[in-house]
């Protein structure tokens, strides 16, 4: 059965664009443990998965194997800043405070961003996240970043930030996209 499981999900996952061999299968019971953290006396038939990534082939027995055999994502903050806003608040006494989540590039106080498609150009007071400052904002951090002489009335979510010195976001008429639609009701 549980061959037939990584035949079947092996796939699924090369039809959504995925490499089978950079998965690992691990058979586990999370009511008995097996293959959890340790080996499982229970399972005798299974020898250990084996995975493909960037730096070789990884090889492992236990889920926990598994999880510490991701490799994180690299970080595009070489590229320029593109940061798409979630929300932009007014608090009082510090002024106006758009969020968003940085896609690439980084975000530091000083900086001179411009919002597109609006063209409003401000500079970066502050840059906040989970209410702590930092000296930069990377590609993953949620930040809150305060900015000069801009009102919530001038910018919104869905509005891009970008540094206005290095290949600042313009918008565009049209797009062509890939859509992958995972789950459909009909």
């Amino acid at each position: 059965r549980f061959n037939e499981i990584i035949k079947e999900t092996s796939t699924f996952i090369k039809k959504v664009g995925y490499n089978p061999k950079a998965v690992a299968f691990v058979p586990i019971s999370g009511w008995h443990g097996d293959n959890m953290l340790e080996e499982s006396s229970n399972m005798t038939w299974y020898k250990g998965w084996t995975k493909e990534t960037k730096s070789g082939v990884v090889k492992g027995k236990t889920l926990l194997d598994a999880i510490d055999a991701i490799e994180p994502p690299v970080r595009p903050s070489d590229k320029p800043l593109r940061l798409p806003l979630q929300d932009v608040y007014k608090i009082g006494g510090i002024g106006t405070v758009p969020v968003g989540r940085v896609e690439t590039g980084v975000i530091k106080a000083g900086m001179v961003v411009t919002f597109a498609p609006t063209n409003v150009t401000t500079e970066v007071k502050s840059v906040e996240m989970h209410h702590e400052q930092l000296e930069q904002g990377v590609p993953g951090d949620n930040v809150g970043f305060n900015v000069k002489n801009v009102s919530v009335k001038d910018i919104r979510r869905g509005n891009v930030a970008s540094d206005s010195k290095n290949d600042p976001a313009k918008e565009a008429a049209s797009f062509t996209a890939q859509v992958i639609i995972l789950n459909h009701p009909g």
